[in-house]
């Protein structure tokens, strides 16, 4: 079960309009095959109602409405009502699992407690939910006080609920106490069916996970990106897999829609996976060393079984001072070019010369170094001689810039919303006269160091489609429109290098 649309959205500063929802929604039931997905909390906002209502208008109309499922709480009609009119089936609701909460939070007895839940129950069946229950802070009331957690269980037998649902709160538990505690509530209560809610606050989410699964747990609670307070929930992308390759449990997931589900959900949450996050990550198909590239080309001796093909990947090989002949090759290769062996061992030397600089170095780099290697003045093809951009309040910004194209001098102005946007209408203008393709970018990022003050320098990554590949330009000034300014002029001088690379793979081999 996937809860991004309710806990992923208790991420500090995520918030989704309801057509987000909608969109995240469909991903995850139609492109991962997720059984079930946890859409919103009851009572919490019109925006999230209305958010609710698009999904279940959707899923009836899909046949799934039962597998969207909304968090409600122990207020007897009041959750229930929410969700009915917004057109949900299932109410996924949340008692205190722990006597501690439910003595200094609600100031109740258990009795007390059970009563209301199950009155709660009552309308819900009354109206036609389904219920399941959330018994919160299970995993410390497990271990301070388990005669609470057992009368709380035995309390609601009978009473219809479909999931019992143990969520480790805070995220407190290690892979053994998860496969103690989860193999004791099986053993004590076999007429229950369990779901395991982990968080990730000690960073074993993902094994506390699988050692559920291994105690006999058949439904796992994940989000997409590790979405959720703190340090967030379980992965869906590492779960899935692990439990395939180490457990030879089989899901629904499809696997070659992960990266893709996580892309729109990084877009709509606004926060950017880890480089380094297993299976999602931007690098972790990257290699690095040049003595993993030769075992590679050998005979794979550095891969394994989390391959990128599975996920509709590719692997590539990092350019840095840690880099051979093997690393070179494989990203020549990725481009379409060739070198001799002489030349081939001049662009490596200044490869490993940049990385002890520590510049970062990209496969979209290599045109650029391979033209100044040679020799060849082609990198300038394209050179910013004058740019001048203006803001003012409640106006549309202006940008006149006088460019270099070979031996030609142009000048265009144009405007836009933002000093950017200006920059590039004109050079829309620019590259119109001179018949040349426009860039069409894909992405835009501004890093800015932390701790930085006002005088910071900003580096900008723009990713842009190349043919039928996505590459990077990355630039660096005080100025984040200029440093933005900067990449996209070195992406016009990396079109016109490609073709002169391209014709020294002629001349060269």
């Amino acid at each position: 079960m996937d809860t991004t649309l309710r806990d992923g959205e208790q991420t500090p500063g995520v918030s989704y309009t309801p057509r987000e929802k909608l969109h995240v929604a469909k991903a995850l039931l139609h492109l991962l095959h997720v059984d079930r997905i946890e859409v919103a909390s009851a009572r919490a906002s019109r925006g999230e109602k209305d958010a609710v209502h698009q999904i279940t208008d959707w899923a009836a109309r899909s046949a799934c409405l039962n597998r969207i499922e909304i968090l409600g709480f122990v207020d007897h009609s009041k959750s229930v009502k929410w969700i009915t009119e917004a057109g949900g089936k299932v109410l996924n609701l949340l008692t205190k699992g722990s006597e501690k909460h439910c003595r200094v939070q609600l100031g109740k007895t258990l009795t007390e407690h059970l009563e209301d839940i199950k009155q709660t129950i009552s309308h819900a069946h009354i109206h036609g939910l389904s219920v399941n229950v959330y018994l919160e802070d299970w995993s410390n009331g497990y271990v301070d006080n388990p005669s609470y957690v057992f009368e709380l269980m035995n309390g609601l037998k009978g009473t219809g609920i479909n999931h019992f649902m143990l969520p480790d709160t805070l995220g407190v538990m290690s892979p053994w106490e998860v496969q103690t505690a989860l193999g004791d509530m099986i053993g004590r209560f076999p007429w229950a069916n369990f779901d395991f809610h982990p968080h990730n606050d000690y960073g074993m989410a993902t094994a506390n996970a699988l050692f559920a699964v291994r105690a006999g747990i058949k439904n796992i609670h994940t989000t997409m990106n590790c979405l959720g307070e703190r340090a967030g929930n379980a992965s869906l992308a590492e779960v899935a897999v692990v439990l395939k390759d180490k457990l030879g449990v089989h899901t629904a997931i499809d696997e070659g829609s992960l990266c893709q589900v996580s892309e729109l959900v990084e877009r709509f949450s606004g926060r950017r996976v880890q480089a380094n996050a297993p299976i999602i990550g931007e690098d972790v198909f990257v290699q690095t060393s040049g003595i993993h590239a030769d075992g590679d080309k050998k005979g794979n001796l550095y891969s394994n079984p989390i391959h990128p093909e599975r996920f509709k990947r590719k692997r590539t090989y990092a350019l840095g001072k840690m880099s051979g002949r093997a690393s070179l090759a494989k990203n020549l290769e990725a481009l379409g070019l060739e070198l001799s062996r002489k030349n081939l061992d001049r662009v490596l030397d200044r490869i490993v010369a940049l990385g002890d600089r520590k510049k970062n170095i990209t496969s979209s780099d290599l045109p650029f170094i391979i033209t100044d290697v040679l020799e060849n003045g082609g990198t300038k093809h394209f050179e910013l001689l004058n740019c001048t951009i203006g803001c003012s309040l409640a106006q549309t910004a202006e940008a006149a810039i006088r460019i270099q194209a070979g031996d030609q001098i142009l000048s265009a102005t144009g405007s836009g919303n933002g000093g950017y946007e200006a920059f590039m209408d004109a050079l829309h203008k620019m590259l119109k006269d001179l018949n040349y393709p426009q860039p069409q970018l894909v992405d835009y990022e501004i890093k800015i160091p932390r701790g930085g003050g006002i005088d910071a320098l900003t580096e900008c990554i723009i990713t842009w489609q190349h043919g039928k590949k996505r590459i990077k330009t990355v630039a660096v000034n005080p100025d984040q429109v200029m440093a933005a300014v900067h990449a996209t002029i070195k992406y016009l001088n990396l079109r016109q290098c490609s073709v002169i690379s391209q014709g020294h793979n002629k001349n060269e081999q």
